[in-house]
């Protein structure tokens, strides 16, 4: 019997304290962000401190996504089959700590080091966090749920860049911040630990599974359940996609504002997440209402509201790439972010309605590890084109590669509107 059976009864999903489960939630996320991104800010810093190359720099960038990725479908078994709330709180412990280590670092395997441990403690969040709010709240509120969670996201990394920027940039150095961010993480999900109750799996569906159906599946089972679903597998392959172009704004960006547009550090660090992210926190839950009716009209309708975040999004991404103009700049990189918050709204909903309740955690890992594994070769691509490209300077050949997030884009957006139009099809011969 597993741990969320003995634990005791939950609040029933009609509740508010689904809703603060969800705010709970928000906050830890917040702190998942930060403590990622604020790296990036400083990498002008660690590039004039320790004499790190672009490539070098790519490789601190992707450390933490290759072992992100990496550990998130072990993340999503142990998920299916333990306590949610340990795993979401313990892991903030943990990854908080490993921030606060950060401030240690003095050489570059140091930094690759902690940021790979960074990934370890980071890979169990979204899986567990997901599951648990998808028992939280049904199909009809579930988008509004997860999109009201991701603006999280967004929130986190735009405070984790402009903190990250502004510690370097003053007396106490870029050190501190980390000290900063890792201690209040630590001292969040102790105080978490007190409130978040751990639901009964499945409780939030139209017939809530038996105590026979929640009886854990083999590995072999769960995966073949998952990825026997045709919906499921274009899912994860599109996120490869917007997730690679995401991993290359998160961690170039303020490099490519200071060195191409002569930004100061801090407004670099800034600049470069808030255009985009405060756009997605505003379409974020846009998208999440848009999609929780559309859904109930007709199947693929999360899906048609990402297919039109990522058509959005296409061209601007490719006008940040080729811009001199830098008002030209920030509007586009504003349209972009709009675009990816209605990508983003529906990644782990639109998963959610094609595969089983009890192998959510494992499905929301095999995601992350779609996503973050192809998506860390965005980082050491960029990198590797600024640094040995044609174009003429390095910035100029890092902006050729950014215009590329366009094409990708676009692409996914037509993976998405072909799976829409087969998705009744599938449904009907029983694969999900």
């Amino acid at each position: 019997m597993g741990a969320d059976r003995l634990s005791s009864p939950a609040p029933t999903m009609r509740s508010r304290y689904k809703w603060w489960v969800v705010a709970m939630l928000w906050f830890v996320c917040l702190f998942n962000y930060a403590d990622r991104q604020a790296i990036f800010a400083i990498f002008p810093v660690l590039k004039k401190e320790f004499g790190f190359d672009t490539v070098q720099l790519g490789w601190i960038g992707s450390a933490f996504m290759w072992v992100y990725a990496a550990g998130a479908p072990v993340a999503g078994f142990i998920g299916d089959r333990t306590r949610r709330k340990d795993l979401i709180l313990g892991g903030c412990l943990f990854w908080s700590f490993v921030t606060v280590s950060t401030s240690w670092c003095q050489k570059l395997w140091h930094f690759v080091t902690v940021r790979a441990l960074e990934g370890v403690g980071e890979t169990f969040y979204f899986p567990a966090s997901m599951s648990l709010i998808s028992d939280y709240h049904s199909a009809g509120t579930r988008s509004k749920a997860m999109s009201f969670h991701q603006s999280s996201v967004y929130i986190g990394t735009i405070l984790g860049s402009w903190a990250g920027a502004w510690f370097a940039s003053t007396r106490l150095g870029w050190r501190a911040g980390f000290y900063c961010f890792g201690g209040a993480g630590m001292v969040l999900a102790l105080v978490l630990y007190t409130l978040l109750r751990e639901p009964r799996r499945g409780q939030s569906e139209p017939a809530p599974p038996t105590e026979e159906e929640l009886d854990r599946p083999t590995v072999g089972e769960a995966l073949f359940a998952i990825l026997r679903s045709p919906a499921a597998l274009v899912l994860m392959l599109v996120f490869v996609g917007a997730n690679s172009v995401a991993a290359v704004f998160l961690t170039w960006a303020p490099t490519f504002l200071v060195e191409k547009f002569h930004f100061q550090l801090t407004t670099a660090g800034l600049s470069g997440t808030v255009f985009i992210h405060l756009a997605s926190a505003v379409s974020v839950p846009m998208g999440g209402a848009l999609a929780d009716r559309l859904a109930r009209q007709f199947a693929g309708g999360r899906m048609m509201v990402q297919a039109a975040g990522l058509v959005l999004g296409a061209g601007f991404v490719r006008l940040v790439g080729t811009t001199e103009d830098v008002t030209i700049l920030l509007l586009a990189m504003t349209v972009f972010g709009f675009g990816k918050g209605l990508y983003d709204s529906n990644i782990f909903a639109s998963l959610y309605d094609v595969v089983p309740a009890r192998n959510r955690a494992l499905a929301a890992g095999i995601m992350n590890t779609a996503g973050w594994g192809g998506g860390a070769m965005g980082p050491v691509a960029v990198g590797w084109i600024a640094k040995h490209g044609h174009s003429g300077s390095e910035i100029q050949n890092m902006s050729y590669a950014i215009t590329w997030g366009g094409v990708i884009y676009l692409s996914g957006a037509i993976l998405l509107l072909a799976a829409i139009t087969l998705f009744s099809g599938w449904a009907r011969r029983g694969l999900p």
